[in-house]
């Protein structure tokens, strides 16, 4: 039977757990990473198929990836548009998500002083992204390809696994979609196989908490208008 101290510790890292846009430059070992994925490795798996994979970018490596992706960001070409290889967003947005989504994303840019007009200001906002929000570790999720949706499930799992690991650690994380529309360059950078889709990416590493934007705490619909109880 676990302890009611087990249970408010785990409660506290999952409750305290925020995607956090400002890193401190402080450094991460290798051993630091790999504590963390070996913990997230225990996230269930249908017939144990245990279908994620992860390229773990630190130091000069990081940086080239970023100045790439943000190459292409501040400079789109028409004749080569960079498009998403899967959607994670619906296609057709409707009543709650479009409403959600909408207050997230203004809630945040009004912390940074950032309005509607300025969409220069938004566009190198959006941009922090792909320098992982300056975090020392920044995390690429890869996909067999051959994987349906019930491993994407499962990966979902892997990478809670991970943003409660180091939460628990006293560190902090970012899961970061974004990365997917610029699937192309991660692939040429990482080599990547053939077989190898690009799932998302993440920011790890220790929270600047002097920064504003780390202190959006986002809402959460009340438990009662998502459960139905079939008695």
């Amino acid at each position: 039977m676990i302890s009611s101290t087990i249970q408010q510790c785990v409660d506290e890292v999952i409750l305290s757990r925020r995607s956090i846009r400002a890193f401190l430059p402080d450094a991460l070992s290798e051993e630091d990473v790999l504590n963390i994925l070996e913990v997230a490795q225990r996230a269930p798996s249908g017939s144990n198929t245990q279908p994620w994979k992860v390229y773990a970018l630190m130091g000069d490596k990081l940086k080239q990836l970023s100045a790439a992706i943000l190459e292409a960001h501040n400079h789109p070409s028409a004749d080569q548009p960079h498009t998403e290889e899967y959607n994670y967003y619906p296609v057709t947005w409707v009543s709650p998500y479009l409403e959600r989504r909408r207050k997230v994303g203004w809630d945040l840019y009004a912390l940074l002083g950032l309005g509607r007009e300025n969409k220069q200001g938004m566009h190198a906002q959006h941009g922090r992204n792909y320098a992982f929000f300056d975090a020392p570790v920044g995390l690429i999720f890869t996909i067999d390809r051959i994987m349906e949706r019930g491993s994407w499930l499962d990966y979902g799992m892997f990478l809670q696994n991970i943003m409660i690991a180091a939460k628990a650690r006293g560190l902090d994380t970012c899961p970061q979609a974004a990365f997917t529309q610029y699937h192309k360059i991660i692939s040429e950078k990482l080599h990547l196989p053939a077989n190898e889709m690009l799932v998302c990416g993440m920011a790890l590493g220790y929270a600047d908490k002097s920064k504003i934007e780390n202190t959006l705490v986002t809402e959460r619909d009340d438990v009662q208008h998502f459960v139905t109880f079939v008695k």
